[in-house]
């Protein structure tokens, strides 16, 4: 059985605080859990939640994936950006022009993000969270892909994206040139598995198209999650069966 994309998770120095950070801005609820898994739920239950994990490691550079918010309207794009403000983002230039309708913020954590001007077609489709836009490779878009067995909306120019067959966020990569990678990634992907699933044989699957295992195994004595590098490098995780 195929993984299922099951959270973005934040490397974030204070969790909690975080995670207050955007259910505020999102309107999403906190879950129920200890401080140092804090975690949002999506208003959807298909979607993905996102989780907020404890590490002190410093913010190198810009990161490699964030978030891209829509609006509905200008009043809204103002009111979406009032609202993460109030709840400790900052404005951040990045390279935008004066002339670029999309607003480019930080939460606290320096986590980037932006908010997109009302009319964006591309993401007309999708919902308050219209993308996670990434750094990487089209190699990487198409195995993305056949991973969570996303279909491709975009593969232009080296550009690629996916979205569910259930619509929502869509998953973008820029092509190149990629940034070099500094570190661990601040945002990486965990995916899991239905209940009964063999682990051992989606990791092969994953394996066979092009994902790396570290040997590396986070939380219940290095068993719940094994950590995987996508064919980028990029970190990310899959859990044992629930």
């Amino acid at each position: 059985m195929t993984s299922q994309l099951f959270a973005i998770c934040f490397r974030a120095t204070r969790p909690s605080d975080l995670a207050r950070f955007w259910s505020g801005v999102l309107g999403w609820e906190l879950a129920d859990g200890p401080e140092d898994d804090v975690a949002i739920l999506p208003p959807d239950a298909a979607g993905f939640r996102i989780r907020f994990l404890p590490d002190q490691e410093p913010k190198t550079g810009r990161n490699r994936a964030h978030f891209d918010l829509t609006s509905a309207s200008p009043e809204d794009q103002r009111q979406t950006v009032a609202r993460a403000l109030e709840l400790g983002g900052k404005h951040i230039d990045v390279g935008q022009l004066p002339e670029d309708g999309h607003v480019v913020l930080a939460d606290p954590d320096d986590n980037e993000f932006c908010v997109i001007e009302a009319g964006n077609k591309f993401l007309a489709d999708t919902g308050f969270i219209g993308a996670l836009a990434c750094d990487g490779t089209q190699e990487v878009g198409y195995f993305w892909s056949e991973a969570l067995r996303w279909p491709l909306v975009w593969d232009q120019d080296q550009e690629t994206a996916i979205q569910s067959p259930d619509g929502g966020t869509k998953i973008t990569w820029g092509g190149p040139p990629v940034a070099p990678k500094t570190g661990p990634n601040r945002l990486y992907f965990e995916l899991a598995l239905p209940a009964g699933a063999d682990r051992e044989a989606e990791i092969d699957r994953l394996i066979s198209l092009g994902a790396t295992r570290t040997g590396t195994g986070i939380g219940e004595g290095a068993g719940r999650r094994v950590l995987m590098l996508d064919p980028d490098g990029n970190e990310f995780s899959v859990q044992r069966p629930r």
